[in-house]
């Protein structure tokens, strides 16, 4: 009976600190998730009522006196968004403040031919059409953000939740968001944002900057594209509207990490073999100031998903050593159209996992990416190694 007792109590005991144990977990969790979106609910300026198909007009004070204000939809179109942003991304705005320079070029409104001379080699991340313009007689700054087309899929479903957010810099705490556009590489937003009572002395003196985002509802917004346009350049007198390719969102030279990785092409046995070798430097991605790296390795053909691998997960390391080879089969006359995607993602236990940064290896390519591929190709049967920045 003591014996029977005995045992009673320790099992007691053990299934009261189990279940201690299993709710302190979804304590820190549901704090966590509260926390961000507490903290998104001082940065964000209104919130658009997606579920009344209207918008809230979003007024912020800017440090010119003005305001800005995001007029409703344009009449007739069917919202569907969502606009329960939790998240923030690592925004790229602070680095680009510190890299905008005096020597921007003059850009013509609606021109395509000064797109022609931008890096044309890089991985398309779409393009996006807006519009600006001053009234001079109600000192108001219009910006309408009207569509996106062609945009990069960033969710595992091979589609995006894209929307935009607008800043004037140098002024990097205030911004104004569309809204969000489910499920959608081609979006159109059709919204308006007036900065009220903003003198064109001052306004000539801002940048225009919008980035693209995709809207994750359980981690980070992932960056997609930016534009950026110094209103100095352009003619404010009348709406000009523009189309621009979106370019990589700038976090600073190697602020992403790099990564070195070797190819080898056999062509007598149609494979290649990609060897991880290590990365340097990665992007903080946790909130410990670290990272728990691994690598995705994917096989495309066609824009198609042919094969997947990966490596193991470094814990809590910015700068891991992984030392892991792929083996992929790859006919000859399909080399061409073959794309090796490499993802160095940060593993995460409570939400979806973090993309730290991604190299596309293939005949076109960056410029280092193709060198890198061309350099396989030319030397059969020998590894070559190179190290590449991480882009978003």
């Amino acid at each position: 009976a003591p014996t029977r007792d005995v045992l009673l109590v320790s099992a007691i005991i053990t299934v009261s600190l189990s279940v201690t144990v299993v709710l302190c977990g979804l304590c820190h969790w549901c704090q966590r998730k509260l926390g961000k979106r507490y903290k998104n609910s001082l940065e964000t300026v209104g919130t658009p009522d997606s579920g009344r198909g209207r918008s809230e007009k979003k007024a912020i004070k800017l440090p010119a006196g003005g305001k800005a204000v995001n007029t409703a939809p344009v009449p007739g179109q069917t919202p569907h968004d969502e606009s329960d942003r939790r998240t923030e991304p690592r925004s790229s705005v602070s680095d680009l403040v510190n890299s905008l320079t005096s020597e921007m070029l003059m850009l013509s409104p609606g021109s395509e031919e000064d797109e022609a001379h931008e890096g044309c080699s890089r991985e398309n991340l779409g393009r996006i059409q807006f519009s600006v313009g001053y009234n001079f007689q109600e000192s108001t700054l219009t910006v309408k953000i009207m569509k996106a087309q062609e945009l990069p899929a960033k969710d595992f479903s091979g589609t995006s939740d894209p929307f935009v957010k607008i800043y004037l810099l140098p002024d990097k705490k205030h911004k104004l968001e569309t809204k969000v556009k489910r499920k959608n590489l081609n979006p159109h937003w059709n919204e308006t944002f007036l900065f009220e009572g903003f003198p064109y002395e001052k306004v000539v003196q801002r940048v225009l900057y919008l980035q693209v985002l995709d809207y994750d509802r359980f981690s980070r917004n992932d960056p997609i594209g930016e534009v950026s346009i110094p209103l100095n350049k352009v003619d404010l007198t009348q709406m000009q509207t523009f189309w621009k390719d979106l370019k990589p969102c700038s976090d600073g030279s190697g602020s992403r990490g790099e990564l070195l990785l070797s190819l080898c092409y056999n062509p007598s046995a149609n494979s290649i073999i990609v060897n991880i070798i290590k990365a340097r430097n990665l992007k903080a991605m946790d909130i410990g100031g670290t990272s728990d790296p691994y690598v995705k390795v994917w096989l495309m053909y066609k824009d198609k998903r042919v094969e997947k691998k990966k490596t193991v997960t470094m814990k809590r390391n910015l700068n891991p050593i992984f030392n892991e080879s792929f083996a992929f089969d790859i006919p000859t006359e399909k080399l061409r159209e073959t794309t090796i995607v490499i993802t160095v993602m940060d593993k995460d236990k409570l939400s979806r996992n973090d993309v730290i940064g991604k190299i596309y290896l293939s005949w076109k390519s960056g410029p280092g990416e193709v060198k890198h591929w061309k350099d396989m190709i030319a030397r059969p049967r020998q590894p070559v190694a190179q190290w590449h920045q991480l882009k978003a």
